[in-house]
């Protein structure tokens, strides 16, 4: 199958229409009517990922964030972005770029059934597709209250965390919950309008923290890899659905972000 059929069926579902007017998304490099055997799967098109997918002779890398987001004014091995282009080019692997396409028509209902929200409504509108409001996060209420610091260990089970970071008390009860995966300070805004209690994101800094719980809202930032890994496993399962004969590998942990 050629790299612009897989393209075909996967934006049959998330098109590129669905995402946010900052994004890149699509075919960023390499050849549309490359003969796809192999794809690989990550969350970040980064050195080691490119490199794992060349040493399993990938024909294409598939990831979510873009790796070409800014301008580029040239494509040499003199920068750090366009080096890893060259290569991806150069290893003839076409690389595609699913980001906020993704984040509205998938990863927000996935996050919301792994954090097994009921009765939840889009956080952040920014579409209306198929009579449908569609956008970034969810907000839900729990199955219980809990206390501020069981649902901290409830979202490290939940999303197979070692630790958070969390503003707030950790004795309050909570039950609305709000979840924006990735890079969530604009998400704060929206929590407190709908009534959350706790918000669920990452990548908020400690002003940023502060000023939301002086504002009633608790935070847990369980980092921006740890809100959005989950796209890796969840895009598998979607092209062995739709793909016959085509090799799927998906990145380990170890080739993004470690922990330790």
């Amino acid at each position: 199958m050629q790299c612009k059929e897989i393209m075909e069926i996967i934006e049959e579902v998330y098109p590129k229409e669905a995402a946010l007017s900052f994004d890149n998304v699509g075919l960023q490099a390499g050849r549309s009517d490359k003969e796809v055997a192999r794809i690989y799967l990550a969350l970040d098109a980064t050195e080691e990922v490119i490199r794992a997918a060349k040493d399993w002779n990938a024909d294409m890398l598939i990831t979510h964030h873009p790796l070409i987001f800014s301008p580029l004014k040239s494509v040499t091995d003199e920068n750090f972005v366009s080096r890893r282009i060259l290569e991806l080019i150069q290893s003839d692997i076409s690389y595609y770029a699913m980001h906020t396409n993704y984040d509205v028509l998938g990863m927000a209902g996935l996050s919301e059934r792994i954090l097994g929200l009921r009765d939840a409504q889009v956080l952040d509108v920014t579409a209306e597709i198929a009579g449908r409001e569609e956008g970034i996060g969810r907000i839900g209420s729990l199955e219980k209250t809990m206390t501020l610091q069981e649902c901290c260990a409830y979202v490290k089970e939940r999303l197979e965390l070692h630790f958070v970071k969390v503003w707030g008390d950790s004795d309050r009860e909570v039950r609305r919950l709000a979840v924006s995966p990735g890079s969530g300070k604009s998400a704060v805004a929206f929590a407190i309008a709908k009534g959350a209690d706790v918000l669920v994101t990452g990548d908020i800094g400690h002003h940023d923290g502060l000023d939301a719980w002086e504002q009633g809202l608790a935070v847990i930032d369980a980092g921006h890899y740890g809100t959005e890994y989950i796209f890796i496993e969840d895009m598998k399962q979607f092209l062995e659905k739709r793909l016959d004969g085509t090799e799927l590998r998906t990145a380990q942990r170890s080739e993004a972000v470690k922990l330790f």
